[in-house]
């Protein structure tokens, strides 16, 4: 796989906005903080498509893991990757991945009402995959039950990753937008 300079800039973009907005998050009683991460993680998968959408969020989870304190509370390092939260932090590959194949494929050239539904439904699928990769790797860490872990990992969250997902809506159209107008001509959308 050959990625053409443009391509590299954006998922480097990406990974760089992911970054920087990770680290904002607030502490919970359990072991998940709410971060900014899957706003970012989201916004990729829809911007850059399923490839470069999971490349970008490969090179943010490479740098957490090798210790450049990216992840929630600006923390890094293998045993963040590791540990009780990884199996989120790991998901947000396959996360910008859904969510980029399946706007991309069924959505990105629609308009009006179509276009957005389609974005909606490719953000909520990509954040239940994320949600069952995370709470099983949580639940094998912890050895807790299936309902703890839900209440611990998955129904706070529900709320602030609905709002996530109107703001990536809100933001993306016309970023995708603009990114159309300063694709090359040869590359054409990314």
């Amino acid at each position: 796989m050959k990625l053409t300079t443009y391509e590299l800039v954006l998922c480097a973009l990406c990974a760089a906005v992911t970054c920087v907005l990770a680290p904002i998050s607030v502490p919970l009683a359990g072991e998940v903080p709410i971060s900014l991460a899957t706003f970012a993680v989201l916004l990729s998968g829809i911007l850059l498509g399923a490839k470069y959408g999971a490349i970008s969020q490969l090179v943010y989870v490479l740098l957490g893991s090798v210790g450049v304190p990216v992840f929630a509370g600006w923390t890094g390092g293998i045993g963040i990757t590791l540990g009780v939260t990884g199996g989120y932090i790991i998901g947000y590959i396959p996360m910008a991945f859904i969510a980029g194949l399946l706007y991309h494929r069924f959505g990105r050239e629609a308009s009006g009402t179509r276009k957005y539904i389609v974005m909606f439904v490719s953000m909520v699928l990509a954040t239940a995959v994320l949600y069952i990769l995370g709470t099983a790797w949580f639940m094998a860490q912890t050895g807790m039950t299936l309902g703890a872990s839900l209440a611990a990992c998955v129904i706070p969250f529900l709320p602030g990753d609905l709002i996530k997902i109107v703001a990536v809506m809100l933001v993306s159209v016309p970023i995708e937008a603009a990114l159309k107008r300063t694709a090359p001509v040869s590359q054409g959308a990314a």
